[in-house]
């Protein structure tokens, strides 16, 4: 299978949940659910500003190992509120994938996610 490369921030969410925020094995990165969280900052408010900051973040995990969005083959979004993701998703979409969608996607609404005011998670992965 190769060897495991994983990325961690070092903060208190990776201990206490216990997880790395990517591991890339070959050519292959496997990131780990992202929200908008930052640690230090406050959490956005509404959907849309979840959406795009968990995107800024994926962005941020895929640079570690010299990749970008462009990378990314598939993702899957979780949702507490489906309506409010797909009344912005579609041009959050384009914002992030241009006008045409390269890549896989699945969108799934869940009861709750791991902190109550996180509205959005977004998990990809990525081939160099």
């Amino acid at each position: 299978m190769g060897n495991k490369e994983p990325m961690r921030f070092g903060n208190f969410v990776e201990e206490f949940f216990g997880y790395s925020q990517a591991v890339k094995v070959g050519d292959t990165i496997h990131v780990s659910g992202q929200t908008a969280f930052v640690e230090g900052e406050d959490l956005p408010e509404g959907m849309a500003d979840q959406m795009r900051a968990a995107y800024a973040n994926i962005a941020g995990v895929l640079g570690f190992y010299g990749a970008n969005l462009d990378d990314v083959v598939d993702e899957v979004v979780f949702v507490t509120d489906m309506e409010a993701a797909m009344a912005v998703a579609n041009e959050i979409r384009h914002e992030i994938w241009g006008p045409r969608f390269e890549v896989a996607s699945t969108l799934v609404q869940v009861v709750a996610l791991a902190v109550p005011q996180v509205l959005v998670e977004i998990k990809v992965t990525a081939r160099l």
